[in-house]
């Protein structure tokens, strides 16, 4: 039935461009009428496509096929050309108010990546793809930040995004679109909330303070003893470590080092002190 509309309203436009061009003969001031006709039918009859769109031809309401890049030939009155993009498109997830599974309220926002794959059920199969792709987005990420804690919102933002793609893809394959990615953009929290992470942040940052430094005394002390030991163990040891802190006192006038006691003194009477205790 088609084919034979087609055949009909080209034979109207042929015998009328006929009828024209055998007038216009007896009578010349019908060859701007002619001229005119032609450039209606011309425009009718051929689309430009580029090479980022493809076209879906209905004729009579009933779908032909798809249409490549280029011109596009059409049947002017029976065929209507619907053009689709085919390059990746980009839209924004509108600031979404989440309870998440602790009962912290969160905003997230983010931004879905997505291009036609099939133009004929991207056409055919729904309404306005764009739009539904963008509300199963938002319902999406609904549903998969309230299923977190808030730890896990904050720290699996690549996840998030992973599961929400998952979920559209499922949802829009039937569509004739696909979904290439989804990302969060922001996450805001309530200022009172934001203020008690910022202080535990600085306590958790403290603790590691102390712990490490308590640490560095542990280890200075245990060096301490070890180097104690080995001097006590060397009777000239101590002596070179006395020396050796005279000299880093540095050759200035201002430090004035006095010894009230001879090193060789301090040794004598420790000598002496050994001797009487093995004795008794």
């Amino acid at each position: 039935m088609s084919a034979g509309v087609k055949m009909l309203v080209w034979g109207i436009i042929l015998i009328a461009a006929f009828v024209l061009v055998v007038a216009s003969i007896f009578m010349p001031f019908l060859v701007p009428i002619l001229l005119i006709y032609l450039f209606f039918v011309f425009i009718l009859s051929f689309r430009f496509l580029y090479e980022y769109q493809r076209g879906i031809v209905f004729t009579l309401g009933k779908f032909s096929g798809p249409k490549g890049s280029g011109w596009t030939f059409i049947t002017p009155f029976v065929d209507d050309l619907r053009v689709i993009d085919i390059r990746i498109l980009t839209i924004d997830i509108p600031r979404q108010q989440v309870i998440t599974k602790d009962n912290v309220p969160v905003t997230i926002n983010g931004v879905v990546y997505f291009k036609v794959v099939d133009p004929s059920k991207a056409i055919i199969s729904v309404q306005d793809y764009v739009y539904a792709v963008s509300q199963y987005a938002q319902t999406a990420l609904r549903d998969v930040a309230g299923g977190m804690s808030l730890d896990q919102v904050l720290g699996e933002r690549e996840q998030i995004g992973k599961d929400i793609e998952q979920i559209v893809e499922n949802a829009s394959k039937n569509w004739g679109v696909e979904v290439t990615d989804i990302k969060l953009q922001d996450i805001d929290m309530p200022e009172d909330l934001k203020r008690l992470m910022s202080r535990q942040a600085s306590s958790e940052r403290e603790k590691r303070a102390t712990i490490i430094k308590a640490e560095g005394d542990r280890m200075a002390a245990d060096n301490l003893a070890k180097a104690a030991e080995i001097m006590r163990k060397s009777p000239g040891a101590m002596q070179l470590r006395t020396l050796q802190t005279i000299d880093g006192l540095g050759p200035t006038a201002s430090n004035t080092v006095i010894l009230a006691v001879p090193v060789d003194l301090m040794d004598l009477v420790r000598n002496i002190n050994s001797a009487v205790s093995k004795k008794k």
